[in-house]
């Protein structure tokens, strides 16, 4: 099996040759005469130009079975084209013709969008790991120079700061051109190259939450199609489909991970919902991720209030969440401060005990300015059955019990 360092080699190597091809083609293309002609008037450089263009494309390797056509035609091909086009007199014909021509254009944007895709898919999991380990680094780095610390133009020259700077540039390499530049992208490399105090703190307080919620964004294909089985919606409806309709969901198609992004994709696509963020727990037991996301209240009388939320996902299929588990996930509220955490949600595939849930209960009666929200696998399938896309991006629908 070969590294991702090795694998990133050939992608390299797959791109350079598609950056040759691109040249290749606007060559090829601005030596095809405008109109109606016959005869080579470029001294045969055209032929060359199409033939190196072919043994370029020969060497792109295939992506999921579909390889990049070659179509270039000769130039008096071209002339009897548009020739016969012309005789037709119709207008349809001659932008047929000059698709034709032009077709290996959409050839090679097609070649890009897969590599692209497939580039994305390559990276993704070293970029999670990335982006966890840069919340770590950056949260012990606050524990040195918090806010007040002064100077704020004391130099920072720890191996924190050293192996933040070493992520930073990993991430920039995993990017490529398949994925764009976050916004903040530039402000977070000058930030890093001043080594201020006051470059970290706008580092962790401006830079790192838009960049990483530029990348996290960027993970997943989000205009990927869902494969679907039927080909007209009509006749489906027409054949008159009957039976029982399941409403749980089906929990076991899903991973921790995937467990996870559901929580992170529900948060980020629900009206009264900013800002969401993956957050990391470097010394968690179970190495999970905990979410971040404002709560956006509107009060007529009050104005807009904004609660700071943190969500932990529980993807337990085989116990339920019990009380000695919720006191140390709201004890752990403590190491995302500050801010203040408003709210503490705990979100699971499975249940809660009744002593879980008698706690929750007799703490939102008190005087903590915590408040405690319990997501059991009930409160998730109501909330996404009115999310059907969601439910079918995810797999979750279950078709029989």
């Amino acid at each position: 099996m070969p590294s991702l360092s090795q694998a990133l080699q050939q992608f390299d190597a797959v791109e350079a040759n598609l950056c040759k091809l691109d040249a290749l083609w606007k060559e090829i293309l601005s030596m095809i005469p405008p109109g109606i002609a016959f005869g080579d008037s470029t001294g045969g450089a055209y032929n060359d130009r199409r033939r190196a263009f072919a043994d370029i494309a020969k060497a792109l390797p295939a992506i999921d079975g579909w390889r990049l056509p070659v179509e270039l035609f000769d130039l008096n091909d071209i002339g009897q084209m548009r020739f016969e086009a012309a005789e037709l007199g119709e207008f349809d014909c001659s932008v047929m013709t000059e698709e034709s021509i032009h077709g290996q254009d959409r050839h090679l944007q097609e070649y890009r969008y897969r590599f692209n895709k497939k580039r994305r898919a390559l990276v993704r999991s070293k970029l999670i790991q990335l982006i966890d380990e840069i919340d770590g680094l950056l949260q012990v780095l606050a524990k040195t120079y918090p806010d007040d610390y002064e100077p704020s133009n004391h130099r920072i020259e720890n191996r924190e700061w050293k192996e933040l700077d070493e992520r930073i540039a990993t991430i920039d390499t995993l990017l490529g051109s398949s994925i764009s530049r976050p916004p903040r992208w530039g402000d977070l490399q000058r930030h890093l190259n001043y080594h201020m105090v006051q470059d970290l703190i706008d580092i962790r307080s401006f830079d790192w939450p838009e960049v990483k919620t530029g990348i996290s964004g960027s993970l997943y294909g989000a205009d990927d199609p869902l494969p679907t089985e039927v080909q007209d919606l009509g006749e489906l409806v027409a054949s008159e489909p009957s039976g029982d309709v399941v409403s749980g969901l089906a929990w076991e198609n899903l991973d921790e991970d995937n467990f996870e992004r559901l929580i992170f994709t529900l948060i980020s696509r629900t009206s009264g919902y900013e800002n969401p963020q993956w957050l990391t727990r470097t010394n968690a037991p179970d190495r999970g991720r905990d979410l971040s996301v404002f709560r956006v209240v509107q009060d007529a009388l009050g104005g807009t209030i904004r609660q700071r939320i943190i969500i932990q996902c529980k993807h337990w299929l085989s116990r339920s969440v019990a009380l000695p588990d919720l006191a140390a996930s709201k004890e752990q509220m403590k190491l995302w401060e500050p801010p203040r955490v408003d709210c503490h949600i705990i979100a699971t595939s499975g249940r809660f005990t009744t002593d879980a849930v008698d706690y929750v209960e007799r703490h939102n009666q008190s005087d903590s300015g915590l408040r405690l929200e319990l997501w059991p696998d009930s409160h998730l399938e109501r909330l996404l059955a009115a999310r059907p896309a969601i439910v079918a991006e995810f797999a979750l629908r279950r078709t029989k019990n």
